[in-house]
């Protein structure tokens, strides 16, 4: 299906060098024909699944790394936000 979708918003995500490797591996594992097309599948994935979470106070953006496996946020049931 072709994506026709106009998108005027622009979002700027840092990564480090590893995060990029881990997009770039899932990117072409999954023959995603761009970075922005895997970013935005990922995103839609996330939103989509159970649970979500809400930042502690005090935290800072790059509290959340992709591949530090260490989380400063807790995992709430839907019917909670």
């Amino acid at each position: 299906m072709a994506d026709n979708l106009e998108r005027p918003e622009r979002l700027q995500v840092m990564l480090n060098e590893e995060e990029f490797a881990a997009l770039d591996t899932w990117r072409f594992d999954k023959r995603m024909p761009s970075r922005a097309a895997a970013v935005r599948e990922l995103l839609r994935r996330g939103l989509a699944a159970e649970g979500f979470l809400h930042a502690d106070s005090g935290t800072r953006s790059g509290d959340f790394g992709l591949l530090n496996g260490e989380q400063h946020a807790r995992k709430t049931k839907p019917s909670e936000g």
